[in-house]
């Protein structure tokens, strides 16, 4: 066995002996129970507090948005930071309440917000049009004409690679 095949069969072992290292590393069996972690009792969603908390916060965004223009709230940089308040009051009201978030409760008051505040800012539909013939065709036959130059480059450099080497 010469030395190249030795190295290499050194460097296997290795690779080996690393793998079941770091895979033992990352069992958790050895270190920890396996037993499920006991869920704590949790209480119920209280869906009507919900509604009035989260109305609260409909009022607090309705007061902030009435200090914007009404011509600037298509633009969500000029509302974005009221907008985030508002979310993360209904994010935080929700938890407060027991209930996750987003919940249909939630989500249906935050339509209701969008439709008042954004329903006009759809963008108008982009008609797609072909481009003119002529710029159409140059699309077109600059690929082929490069694919044929460079095959032609490369039939012409095979042929001379006794001058070129």
């Amino acid at each position: 066995m010469d030395t190249h095949e030795s190295a290499v069969l050194k460097l296997f072992v290795v690779g080996i002996l690393v793998n079941v290292w770091m895979m033992r590393g990352l069992s958790a069996t050895d270190s920890f129970s396996t037993e499920p972690t006991p869920l704590w009792p949790r209480k119920a969603c209280n869906e009507s507090r919900l509604q009035w908390e989260v109305e609260i916060c409909g009022e607090d965004f309705k007061r902030d948005m009435a200090h914007i223009d009404p011509q600037y709230w298509c633009n969500l940089t000029h509302f974005i930071s009221e907008y985030h308040l508002f979310t993360l009051c209904t994010e935080t009201k929700s938890q407060i309440v027991h209930c996750y978030w987003p919940n249909p409760l939630v989500e249906s008051y935050i339509i209701r917000v969008h439709k008042h505040f954004f329903s006009n800012c759809t963008m108008e539909q982009v008609v797609w049009v072909d481009p003119p013939d002529d710029t159409l065709t140059i699309l077109i036959l600059i690929p082929v004409f490069l694919t044929m130059a460079m095959i032609a480059l490369v039939v012409w450099c095979s042929k001379r690679s006794d001058i070129l080497a």
